[in-house]
């Protein structure tokens, strides 16, 4: 048996480091890297000039060849120290100090800024090079007063002008940190926490280990009411502190308020009212000083209680404490609506009703409701088997069957003598058989819930129904239909 060839494993060579020699590899790397950034391929161009600077870390215009491409990728903190090595090894360079100045200037760093051009016009530039400084130092200087004044305002706690001042010296001074901190600050101040978020979103980017930006966020994120968002901004913190004293006491409060609202909102899923109304309190005991948490918890409590069916009138007063601060919550509207349905406060509850639609045209859930408040209403004008038995619209048949009982006792027609009082009795009589009859029949007790009258000649699926009770007692002993038959003892 022949034997297989030994295995040769070829080492790739690089395209470029065929020639002898540390020069003639560099030359190649700086000449690929060259073509590379001209055709856009910056990534690949890099590689090349990474190769060069460290074929020869002398090289200063390796070194700005790969600040070029750091600034054309958008990374201009990679660029900086390049810049610096550049001019380091090569101090007259004025395109490398012209950059490197400009970048200074944009980082807010304006008393290095300011240096750089002095340099630059007394270094013999060309004539686009001493226009560029001269522009840039002037530049320089109009922000350096607008600084000045910006402090000055936000120290005598004229925060507007502070914020308007530092617009300006933002503009040029894009990557600032400290402008745009105490920008956020002033934000914070005027209550305008959605332009203070982006100022903070950037200083936390600008800076690496800005733990206060990440702090600040999560508190303005926390008394806004999101706790999720303070969550996740306390967390960066924590990541680059774990021991930082205010994120952690922050991390600590924002975590129990969360974990309280989540299981609250699983209980709400689960149907579990009673227990997602108990877990809201909990909430505002944990967080009683802002607002928006104690609204939050009043606007699912009230959702809970008027689903819940038996707590109506609480659901409808802690509705309206929410929308005290907020009339036009669709949500509580619509909630209260329902709640004051289980009431029976018809009027109220197309009030709530036709205010939720203003706000919210196209919502299912508003028109039904509003178009079964307005059927009970008109039905509510009529005849009420729940009003004629005295019992809620919640009932169980086992206590619709005992008021009926107790009322048919009472105004049994053999009871009155009186001809007058006896044709009223009568009246009364069929009138609470006929409750009965409805709300004990599952089907007719939902055709009635829904603003239909099982009973009501106009009403075609009642007429048949009608008909047992039409002309007195004809043919109908309301004590015989049904499983159960009274005596009655007179003395």
């Amino acid at each position: 048996q022949q034997s297989a060839p030994p295995a040769v494993h070829k080492v790739p060579l690089h395209p470029f480091r065929v020639k002898c020699g540390r020069d003639g590899s560099v030359d190649n790397h700086m000449e690929m890297g060259k073509k590379l950034l001209a055709a856009g391929q910056l990534a690949d161009a890099l590689s090349h000039f990474h190769a060069a600077v460290d074929g020869d870390p002398k090289n200063y215009m390796a070194y700005y060849r790969r600040a070029t491409v750091f600034l054309a990728m958008g990374k201009s903190k990679s660029a900086l120290p390049d810049l610096s090595k550049v001019i380091e090894l090569k101090p007259d360079f004025t395109s490398a100090r012209l950059q490197r100045g400009n970048l200074l200037l944009k980082q807010g760093r304006l008393d290095e800024a300011e240096s750089d051009f002095k340099k630059v016009l007394k270094s013999n530039p060309s004539d686009k090079e001493e226009r560029e400084a001269q522009s840039l130092l002037t530049k320089s200087d109009e922000i350096q007063r607008l600084v000045a004044q910006a402090r000055s305002s936000f120290d005598s706690q004229d925060y507007m002008t502070a914020a308007v001042q530092l617009d300006t010296v933002i503009e040029t001074c894009v990557w600032d940190v400290t402008s745009r901190e105490i920008r956020a600050e002033c934000f914070i101040q005027m209550g305008e926490m959605g332009k203070a978020i982006s100022d903070l979103k950037a200083a936390s980017k600008l800076k690496s280990d800005n733990t206060q930006a990440f702090y600040k966020l999560s508190t303005i994120y926390y008394n806004l009411g999101d706790h999720e968002m303070s969550l996740t901004e306390v967390r960066e913190c924590l990541k680059l502190d774990p021991d930082h004293k205010q994120c952690y006491s922050h991390y600590k409060q924002v975590k129990k308020l969360n974990k309280q609202i989540q299981s609250a909102e699983e209980l709400i899923q689960e149907q579990r009212y009673e227990d997602a109304v108990s877990k809201y309190e909990a909430v505002m005991k944990t967080e009683p000083n802002v607002r928006h948490f104690a609204l939050l918890a009043k606007e699912r409590m009230c959702h809970a209680l008027a689903q819940q069916g038996q707590q109506a009138s609480r659901a409808i007063s802690v509705c309206g404490e929410v929308l005290q601060s907020d009339p036009e919550n669709i949500n509580v509207l619509k909630d209260r609506a329902e709640a004051y349905v289980q009431e029976e406060e018809y009027e109220e509850a197309i009030k709530d009703y036709e205010t939720a639609a203003k706000h919210s045209e196209n919502d299912r859930q508003i028109k039904e409701g509003l178009e079964k408040a307005q059927r009970l209403l008109k039905q509510s004008q009529k005849r009420d088997y729940y009003k004629i038995l005295g019992v809620k619209r919640t009932a169980q048949k086992k206590e619709i069957i005992k008021a009926y009982r107790k009322l048919a006792q009472q105004w049994h027609p053999d009871n009155f003598q009186d001809p007058e009082e006896k044709k009223k009795a009568e009246k009364k009589f069929i009138d609470i058989a006929q409750a009965k009859e409805v709300l004990t029949d599952p089907e007719m007790r939902t055709k009635f819930d829904q603003g239909d009258d099982p009973m009501d000649p106009e009403s075609q699926q009642g007429r048949h129904h009608h008909q047992h009770f039409h002309g007195g007692f004809q043919g109908f002993n309301p004590f015989g239909s049904g499983p159960f038959n009274f005596k009655f003892n007179f003395n």
